[in-house]
């Protein structure tokens, strides 16, 4: 979440040239002739890779779009958990459309300086912030509608629903902005560097601490700890329902089946909804994994560094800042290749537009 001024090629190789290689003279033209200010061309190496990020923003961009537009357009998705989808699509859009063009911009100016002006860097870093922790608190908005939809399920009613789905998109896009907007309010550390042409989120280490414990830690521990519940609701059913294969006296079979109606269980309804139950709980434990994966790299470094005035190396700064990004571009993936709904969806989209 950092749009450090770093560099995104691995092994050494930067995407654009550090201060040494542009403070050691000017580059040889045609014929060794020194050419001042001119920069040395880029590697084949990084012209692929920069490749790659530009293919992964317009991928990203686009895949959000199209699952906002489905969302939008199929009436069946006007509810919850569709909504929370919705917002998670909007984050994730927002990041695309937003930060990683401008991440990528500074990654391949000259030196790696930030020449775009304090305005627009603090513009650009706040949406950086505000879009990335609305994405990470929106996955964890998903987990706890999916626990409460399992363990709670008479008393979450769809009305129920609806006003925590509402709630939630609330309080992580209200979060979110206090997290961003808190440097430019509070007067807490500086995101432009003047002296130095350098524009990264403020390095204050009592900020670092707060932004990086709301932005990230905090919501680690709720999708964990939510997750963990599912896991152990799942469990249970599953040995119940093992249990209720063998033959058990006439006074509790009738008690079993009074709690089956009580719970709305009726026949082969209670198995298919057991089975969309387990297929959403594996959805979400695969977002959950992708999501820690793809941040936890980035927020150490970004917690660690200004608390020890320590610095990774570019290269690794720049590696874990792509990869959470890219957490922007695998959501709609997950959530969409676990719901056959959405698949019928764009069928039916697509096969419409023709």
């Amino acid at each position: 979440m950092e749009a450090a001024n770093v560099s995104v090629a691995a092994a050494g190789v930067a995407l654009a040239p550090g201060p040494e290689a542009c403070s050691s003279g000017p580059s040889p033209g045609p014929g060794g002739v020194a050419l001042p200010g001119r920069e040395p061309p880029l590697s084949v190496f990084t012209v692929l890779v920069v490749t790659l990020l530009v293919l992964l923003i317009a991928a990203t961009f686009l895949w959000n779009l199209l699952v906002l537009v489905t969302i939008l357009r199929v009436r069946a998705f006007h509810r919850v958990p569709h909504t929370l989808v919705a917002s998670t699509a909007v984050s994730d859009a927002l990041v695309a459309a937003l930060v990683m063009p401008l991440s990528l911009v500074s990654e391949l100016s000259a030196g790696r300086r930030w020449r775009l002006g304090r305005g627009l860097c603090q513009v650009w870093i706040s949406f950086d912030v505000l879009c990335c922790t609305a994405s990470i608190w929106n996955v964890a908005a998903i987990a706890l509608d999916r626990y409460w939809t399992i363990s709670r399920h008479l008393q979450y009613t769809l009305r129920a629903r609806r006003r925590a789905s509402a709630l939630l998109i609330a309080l992580t896009w209200a979060l979110s902005a206090l997290i961003a907007l808190a440097p430019l309010l509070f007067g807490w550390g500086e995101a432009y560097d003047a002296r130095r042409q350098r524009c990264q989120v403020s390095q204050e280490p009592s900020y670092a601490v707060f932004s990086t414990c709301g932005a990230f830690y905090l919501p680690l521990g709720v999708v964990l700890f939510v997750y963990w519940k599912i896991y152990k609701a799942a469990k249970f059913r599953f040995g119940r329902r093992r249990r209720a294969v063998l033959p058990l006296p006439a006074a509790v079979q009738v008690k079993e089946a009074e709690a089956q109606v009580a719970s709305g269980a009726r026949g082969p309804g209670a198995a298919g909804r057991e089975q969309k139950e387990q297929r959403a709980a594996l959805m979400l434990g695969i977002l959950i994994g992708v999501f820690a994966l793809c941040w936890i790299p980035f927020f150490l470094a970004a917690l660690i560094s200004p608390l020890c005035a320590c610095s990774l190396p570019p290269v690794w700064k720049s590696v874990f800042l792509w990869l959470g990004y890219s957490n922007s571009f695998f959501n709609p993936l997950i959530y969409t290749a676990f719901n056959k709904n959405y698949n019928n969806a764009f069928r039916s989209l697509f096969s419409k537009q023709r």
